[in-house]
């Protein structure tokens, strides 16, 4: 039996939910799930440049799984891109530096209530408009 999987640190969630192709209707796209420690080998590695070791440090897992999680994660991608399905971004075995919610109104991410302020896109302003973002949710 294998040992379950250590939870990822992530510094954030990513600011968007997901991505779909332009001109199709979200009714006839298929689906793929890129997972939250999927995405952020993707931030840290190809956008922030990182060597896999420090990814590796920083989401406080081995370089070997660095390699496999960003393998998964240019394959969904890959698939994504070239089949034309929408990419939900969700989830995993994660832990979140801080608790972040998300705006039911505007979908705005907030790093902790104490940052919570009235946006421009919310008519109504209170701590039941907010979501809490669950690492775990799949």
């Amino acid at each position: 039996m294998s040992r379950p999987k250590q939870n990822r640190k992530i510094s954030n969630p990513p600011l968007m939910q997901g991505f779909k192709p332009f001109g199709i209707p979200r009714k006839m796209l298929k689906e793929v799930t890129l997972l939250y420690d999927e995405y952020e080998t993707i931030r840290l590695l190809d956008y922030e440049g990182l060597r896999q070791e420090q990814a590796a440090e920083q989401m406080n897992v081995s370089r070997p799984t660095v390699t496999r999680i960003y393998e998964q994660a240019r394959k969904t991608i890959a698939q994504a891109l070239v089949e034309g399905n929408m990419i939900n971004i969700v989830g995993g075995s994660v832990q979140f530096e801080r608790q972040w919610f998300r705006c039911r109104r505007c979908y705005r991410l907030i790093g902790g209530r104490e940052n919570h302020v009235r946006c421009k896109s919310c008519k109504t302003y209170g701590n039941d408009e907010l979501k809490p973002i669950d690492a775990q949710e799949k």
